[in-house]
């Protein structure tokens, strides 16, 4: 196990890397609106074109690793990501219109190498036992976990240290360091199959992988649960700003979101240091219908607090609940797949993510505008739903053992 240590830290650094440059982004997005006069619209265009092309490209990505290899893939993206923010960090010295463009291409190229998650989640499956894939998962939540952290801090440091180009070659730079770091110490984790899976159409290859009855109920897991914390994500601030008469105008009302999603960070990576255990005493089914009730209740609350005692309360449950999702989610998908589908049916998995990321915030943003609390009671009563639903139906798959019996049920 020692020596796969080294492996499970770049994969770390690059899933890490990944989130940070996502997060550097988002404290800038008014900066570009004030500085290049880009309008609403294509604000929202510069951030949904990164959950795009990763939901276009992560199962393209996850079936070229079954066929070529995890680490040439890896190795290409994490040098394209650094392209990507040398991009960004260029952009930033050009004006008006132009500098609109360029930073879109910027995050496209980003979105498209983001999508290797595909590919780290593929890797960890292969170099992991099936009875310890759901704790190894969980690095993904740690990685998510602290670039939701960092993010929006490098971002914010940078441009006050170095300019509105700071960001972009901070990123760049973590990225150029992680590619060196994945040539000298990642080896190829994919071994030799006795038989490859032929290449499948992209709407056949998600009817055959959706096929699978639980499999197909895990991906509507994850699908739903990143939906609905991008609810949270999209309109935290609206809603402080309103419940709580917070002028975002004044750095202290921008410093005050930061806090919040820095505190909802901290806990997610924290509740992922007890996956390992959680997963053994409880199994993955029931862990994760746990934790989409621990989201339908405080997003159910959310909407209509007003004190901060209870804001903090209610944003600790849904960073619990939402933290304790996807490490079993994936897990639970590794286990039920072939070995020489693991990228093709992880990329299907992550795709259905990132579709949610596109369409998570345009359903949140419309409900708000009717009642503030409308998109969180939806989501409340959304995760309640799939809370029952995967202990009905998926429970009985509670070891390794059983999910590979019913893997052979459902071939």
């Amino acid at each position: 196990m020692a020596n796969r240590r080294p492996q499970l830290g770049i994969i770390f650094l690059t899933v890490f890397i990944d989130l940070v440059g996502f997060g550097i982004v988002l404290p800038l997005l008014p900066l570009y609106s004030k500085n290049f006069g880009a309008s609403g619209l294509m604000i929202g265009a510069i951030m949904g074109i990164y959950s795009l092309m990763q939901f276009l490209f992560s199962p393209v990505w996850g079936r070229w690793s079954d066929r070529i290899g995890r680490r040439p893939l890896l190795l290409f993206s994490t040098l394209g990501a650094a392209i990507s923010y040398v991009v960004f960090a260029l952009g930033s010295g050009a004006t008006g219109s132009t500098a609109i463009l360029i930073f879109l291409f910027a995050r496209a190229l980003a979105g498209f190498c983001g999508a290797n998650i595909t590919v780290a989640q593929a890797y960890i499956a292969d170099i992991t036992p099936p009875e310890k894939r759901s704790k190894s998962m969980a690095l993904i939540g740690v990685a998510f976990g602290l670039g939701f952290i960092f993010g929006p801090y490098i971002g914010g440091w940078s441009t006050v240290h170095f300019g509105m180009s700071g960001a972009g070659w901070v990123a760049a730079s973590l990225c150029a360091a992680n590619f060196v770091g994945t040539y000298f110490l990642l080896p190829e984790s994919l071994q030799p199959a006795s038989e490859h899976v032929k290449p499948r159409p992209r709407l056949t290859q998600w009817m055959h992988t959706l096929g699978h009855p639980r499999i197909g109920l895990l991906i509507g897991v994850f699908f739903l649960s990143t939906f609905c914390f991008t609810t949270f994500e999209v309109t935290l601030g609206l809603l402080v700003g309103k419940n709580f008469g917070i002028d975002f105008k004044q750095g202290q009302g921008m410093a005050t979101i930061t806090h919040l999603f820095a505190y909802c960070g901290i806990i997610g990576v924290v509740v992922q240091g007890a996956m390992g255990p959680l997963v053994k005493r409880f199994g993955e089914p029931k862990l994760i219908a746990f934790s989409m009730l621990l989201v339908a209740v405080s997003l159910g609350w959310i909407g209509f607090i007003h004190d901060w005692t209870s804001l903090w309360v209610a944003l600790a449950l849904l960073s619990m609940g939402s933290g304790l999702v996807r490490a079993p989610v994936f897990g639970l998908i590794s286990i039920l797949t072939p070995a020489n589908e693991q990228g093709t049916t992880i990329g299907v998995a992550q795709s259905a993510g990132s579709l949610a990321r596109i369409t998570g915030p345009l359903f949140a943003s419309t409900l708000f505008e009717f009642h503030p609390a409308w998109p969180y009671l939806t989501s409340g009563a959304l995760a309640f739903v799939v809370a029952i639903m995967v202990f009905q139906l998926v429970a009985p798959v509670h070891t390794p053992a059983g999910a590979m019996e019913a893997q052979q049920l459902d071939s």
